[in-house]
């Protein structure tokens, strides 16, 4: 069952346990064969990596990221992220806490300017990606993603993590170059929206 969280909810408090961040993708919504695919690869990756919350884990490591829906026109938004120049939905590295969707809530937070961001739990999608940029190694990232409520008419405010930001229809997404996994998220996301009433 979905269900939305405040900013000071138990759930969301800074954990360095693993197994915490085991049981977020444990507990995520069911999904797609990409999605279950993605769940499979990030159990057997923390198997193997007890460092994967870490970003000196260089392999790969784990994120979490927000789909910020206006819950009053289903719209998404979107940060051209400023590293790789491509429209993508907010989110950041774990580092070293296993409360996922506090990550994901922190980082909306953090890369929109827009108090009151509400996350809903559990993960609504898992998604594992090659990030490829400029002056870094390429590596995997192990990505957790939630379902983030934005207050009806917000209006963001970027930080330097992004050249621009926009609220975009589910229609609007692929003219923006966003690959298969972020419209995935995207129609999950107005699921859970759905869900939530």
């Amino acid at each position: 069952m979905i269900q939305l969280r405040d900013p000071d909810d138990p759930e969301l408090q800074p954990s360095s346990d693993l197994a915490v961040a085991r049981r977020h993708i444990e507990s995520a919504v069911p999904g797609s064969a990409p999605h279950e695919a993605a769940r499979k690869e990030m159990l057997a990756f923390l198997d193997q990596h007890p460092d994967a919350l870490l970003r000196s884990c260089t392999e790969g490591h784990l994120t979490g990221s927000a789909m910020v829906v206006d819950p009053t026109t289903r719209a998404f938004l979107l940060i051209l992220h400023a590293k790789v120049g491509r429209w993508l939905q907010p989110g950041g590295h774990a580092d070293g806490d296993a409360a996922l969707p506090g990550v994901a809530l922190k980082e909306a937070t953090e890369e929109t300017g827009i108090a009151g961001l509400r996350v809903a739990t559990p993960a609504i999608d898992l998604d594992v990606h090659r990030f490829v940029a400029p002056n870094e190694p390429t590596h995997l990232h192990f990505d957790v993603r939630y379902l983030v409520i934005a207050p009806p008419g917000a209006e963001p405010a970027g930080n330097h993590e992004s050249h621009d930001l926009g609220w975009f229809s589910l229609d609007e997404l692929e003219g923006l170059g966003t690959d298969l996994g972020t419209q995935r998220l995207a129609r999950s996301a107005l699921d859970a929206l759905t869900e939530l009433g």
